[in-house]
């Protein structure tokens, strides 16, 4: 049988496999300054008595404040503190500078926006290999239902929970597949889409008169040509011309003449008002379906969205993104 041999960075990369929440824990010194150092050593010991542990590298500048210190606090952080992890796992700088920090037990720092917050009392410290672990009990807490902070392969991440595994599809009904993500962009497209033209600042526009329209409102003075490769109506400029001169019939848009004599489309103040409703019926829809998929889900949603269109855009410009000859 061959002997093992065993490699240190493989070894790395599988403890990278184990997804863990990312923590700061806090503590302060027996000179007053207080000290942070982000960790996803965390884990949980017992609930009787409420036990739990952490571990901090024995070259770590601050480990001689937390093996005094009589109090820490761990910070589970919310997924839109990922500055925050960032700021306390970098050296040399004042980590606390312009931050909400209060004192708790021993004058610990606590910082707020959390998940979860625990003061914790020292109750046994250990020796682990080239760390020391810091046993605590929790004295007091505080939670917040907020999306988590995730780190898994060395990279940040977000947590979601899982869906049904319902079909949404009856079997055999067509050869889309229930996973097959063109469907799924589709159907989520199409629900969210139908939901919002219920709404009735939009239900008297076309589903071109409203996106000239949304657009014009971020972004003002635009060209047809323009309009059309903003809101992806290339394929169809008859029908773009038909929704701008619908918009101007109605009053809310209005045309001048740009440089090279190009046709500029801009935004009435009646127009404007129209679009501050849309955009209040756009923000309902969303803060309702985000209502029932759930304040995690919705996080992690966003981000995968996010993702997929940095990852896979051929090149599409922004709504907001002018050409060269839409100026005045």
């Amino acid at each position: 049988m061959k002997e093992p041999v065993f490699d240190s960075m493989e070894f790395r990369r599988a403890l990278g496999t184990f997804t863990t929440g990312v923590t700061v824990i806090t503590a302060r010194g027996a000179d007053g300054e207080p000290v942070g150092v982000t960790a996803n050593s965390f884990s949980s010991v017992s609930l009787e008595p409420p036990l739990v542990l952490w571990s901090l590298a024995k070259s770590a500048h601050s480990l001689s404040v937390f093996q005094e210190a009589e109090y820490f606090a761990i910070h589970i952080l919310a997924a839109n503190q990922e500055d925050l992890s960032n700021r306390f796992a970098s050296r040399g700088e004042d980590k606390f500078a312009a931050l909400d920090v209060e004192d708790g037990l021993g004058k610990t720092p606590l910082l707020s926006g959390c998940c979860t917050r625990m003061q914790c009392k020292t109750v046994y410290r250990y020796e682990g290999g080239d760390h020391i672990i810091f046993v605590g009990e929790v004295v007091d807490l505080v939670r917040d239902d907020v999306p988590p902070l995730v780190f898994q392969a060395g990279k940040y991440a977000v947590a979601a929970r899982k869906a049904s595994e319902a079909p949404l599809l009856p079997a055999g009904s067509s050869e889309f597949k229930e996973d097959f993500l063109g469907y799924l962009l589709w159907r989520a497209y199409f629900q969210f889409h139908c939901e919002m033209r219920k709404q009735a600042p939009i239900s008297d526009l076309s589903d071109q008169e409203f996106l000239i329209l949304s657009t014009l409102f971020h972004s003002n003075w635009r060209s047809a040509d323009g309009l059309c490769n903003s809101v992806f109506l290339d394929s169809d400029r008859e029908e773009a011309a038909r929704a701008l001169a619908s918009l101007l019939e109605k009053g809310l848009i209005e045309k001048k003449a740009g440089d090279n004599n190009v046709d500029l489309y801009g935004v009435t103040d009646t127009g404007k008002e129209k679009a501050l409703g849309l955009l209040g019926a756009a923000k309902a829809t969303e803060a309702d379906f985000l209502d029932k998929l759930g304040t995690w889900e919705g996080g992690a949603l966003k981000n995968l969205l996010k993702g997929f269109i940095v990852e896979t855009n051929p090149g599409l410009p922004h709504p907001w993104e002018r050409t060269d000859n839409e100026s005045l």
